[in-house]
């Protein structure tokens, strides 16, 4: 297997010269929209600072469908466009918002969005994102690295912050484990299966609309 498999948008819309980087400039557009509305399509987990959303699957899904140049184009411009203050973060809003929003309870998390896009940009290279078994490990090493830099800096902010409540939790592990990880297991398994499905589809749909 090697590294310089296309994926799948380049096999969607196949461009040359400056039609290239039109094509180029229009997915990194759409690909910041769908990572903001994704973002806002969430469900509180109060007292967790951390939300479920649909930030991760489209993280996961524009990664592999991207490949990493143009993956890490787009999270770069969305994680810069969220720095400005605009609102585009699952929990930011008009009173909280850029670069100190994003330093937050949710800014481990956005570094993994970064790390995520990577790895699954690779992965897509290597071919991975043709199958169902081999996206589903790309999908799940993304989660993996969505959630260790997430988790340890909200460890870091529970600690830092004196946010630990030794009424409610045994220590502040676990206060940052409820607050940060196991709420949202189950939902980012159905998640990712579902991206895992979604992108192997579209190549099946390609290869048939081709043949």
């Amino acid at each position: 297997m090697t590294t310089n498999d296309k994926v799948l948008s380049e096999a969607i819309w196949e461009a040359e010269g400056t039609g290239l980087w039109i094509k180029r400039a229009v997915l990194v557009v759409l690909g910041i929209a769908a990572l903001a509305i994704a973002a806002k399509i969430k469900v509180p987990l109060w007292p967790s600072p951390v939300p479920i959303t649909l930030g991760t699957f489209a993280v996961l899904t524009i990664g592999a469908a991207y490949g990493p140049r143009l993956g890490l184009a787009t999270i770069i411009g969305y994680m810069i466009i969220g720095a400005l203050g605009f609102d585009v973060f699952a929990n930011s809003s008009a009173e909280k918002f850029g670069w100190s929003y994003m330093i937050g309870g949710t800014g481990g998390y956005l570094v993994g969005y970064i790390l995520a896009t990577l790895a699954l940009g690779w992965a897509a290279r290597r071919g991975w994102d043709r199958s169902i078994l081999w996206m589903g490990v790309a999908m799940l090493i993304g989660n993996v690295l969505i959630y260790v830099p997430g988790v340890a800096w909200l460890y870091y902010l529970v600690e830092a912050n004196a946010w630990f409540d030794a009424s409610k939790f045994s220590s502040a592990w676990n206060q940052t484990l409820t607050w940060g990880l196991t709420p949202f297991v189950i939902g980012d398994l159905i998640k990712l299966a579902l991206a895992a499905l979604l992108v192997p589809g579209l190549w099946k749909l390609i290869g048939s609309a081709r043949t």
